[in-house]
């Protein structure tokens, strides 16, 4: 696997921290930690905050009484919200199975029963990337995302050109800087990629720059989607006080869990900023959380990027992949996440680096 972005690329592999809660009456619920060291923390740093800090206020507190367990997580690390992302998508997964309901009718109910799949062109090799949109557009695909900025400009314009020549308006092309320019230069380049009429440029400049972004949400046609600088809900307030960004990207280890996305879109709607489903490296168990989330979340309206199980990982711990249909990712309908893990597909997908 081989993908490069603006804020740091990855080959090879992903380190990811996978959590097995079990109640006392044996009902167990999986979780999944996923940090990316450039973006939210390590992965082992996640691994011990979970292993040492939070196993013993985990342990023993009641799972129904969840809001109370993730305060106490909160006074017990700052930050962490990897971890805790994981902790609370496990609770959510045991609760749900006690109950017989999936994780979505827990945070409200579905709005929707299947989200509009995202792609990203991100392979260092351009080329490879074009082939798999000629297979992935006739199959249903038609939201594509381009990782620019990592390249010189004259080469992300030619390679903006050779989809738009290819596929014309049939896709819908969406731009991601992952804070690659200076604020300085950023208005020239912007004006130029305007002109392929992305459906929005993700984060151009670097996180703590919002008035360089409110100027280019003023002055662009194409909408400025934040990602890097909308982490928490403390960050969106900022963003709608200056009038930073027209959307916002969405993560679970950027906010901490699905219970703090939702606190988040609800600004995010009180403000009129649509949400799209973003992610790191997630595999299937924080996934699936991601898609429970966003069918019981109206707000998250541009589509997510939950595409790497199927297009980029060649291994993942579920026994059956999240289906993805005629473009979409399918929200599984199942009592907790909707997913299984067992002890055969764990040892299967997964290199054991570490267990608690």
């Amino acid at each position: 696997m081989a993908r490069a972005q603006g804020v740091g690329s990855v080959k090879g592999s992903v380190k990811r921290v996978l959590i097995e809660l079990t109640t006392r009456c044996g009902i167990t619920g999986w979780g999944e930690a996923a940090p990316w060291e450039v973006f939210t923390n390590t992965p082992e740093s996640a691994f011990s905050t979970l292993d040492v800090y939070l196993r013993p206020v985990i342990q023993g507190h009641p799972a129904r009484r969840l809001r109370e367990l993730l305060a106490k997580l909160d006074r017990t690390v700052t930050g962490s919200t990897d971890a805790k992302a994981g902790v609370e998508m496990a609770v959510l997964d045991i609760l749900g199975k006690a109950q017989g309901v999936s994780v979505s009718d827990l945070l409200g109910g579905r709005v929707r029963d299947s989200i509009p799949l995202s792609f990203s062109i991100a392979d260092p090799d351009f080329a490879a990337d074009l082939a798999r949109m000629h297979a992935m557009v006739p199959a249903g695909n038609r939201l594509f995302k381009v990782k620019t900025g990592v390249k010189p400009h004259a080469e992300d314009m030619a390679h903006l050109e050779a989809i738009r020549d290819a596929f014309g308006d049939t896709v819908d092309l969406r731009l991601d800087y992952n804070q690659a320019l200076e604020p300085f230069r950023a208005m020239a380049v912007l004006r130029d990629v305007d002109r392929f009429r992305p459906t929005f440029i993700e984060q151009p400049v670097p996180r703590r720059h919002l008035d360089a972004m409110a100027g280019f949400a003023q002055a662009l046609d194409t909408p400025i989607l934040a990602d890097e600088s909308c982490f928490d809900a403390t960050d969106l307030l900022e963003i709608v006080r200056r009038q930073a960004a027209d959307a916002i990207s969405v993560k679970l280890m950027k906010c901490g869990g699905m219970l703090a996305a939702q606190r988040m879109m609800a600004i995010a709607d009180t403000a009129g900023l649509p949400g799209y489903g973003g992610t790191l490296w997630e595999g299937g168990i924080a996934l699936a959380a991601g898609t429970q989330m966003i069918a019981a979340t109206p707000g998250i309206s541009l589509g997510c990027e939950f595409y790497m199980p199927h297009h980029v990982l060649t291994e993942d711990v579920l026994e059956a992949r999240i289906p993805n249909e005629n473009g979409a990712v399918v929200v599984p309908t199942g009592p907790g996440l909707g997913i299984n893990v067992t002890e055969a597909s764990l040892r299967h997908g997964a290199k054991v680096l570490a267990e608690a």
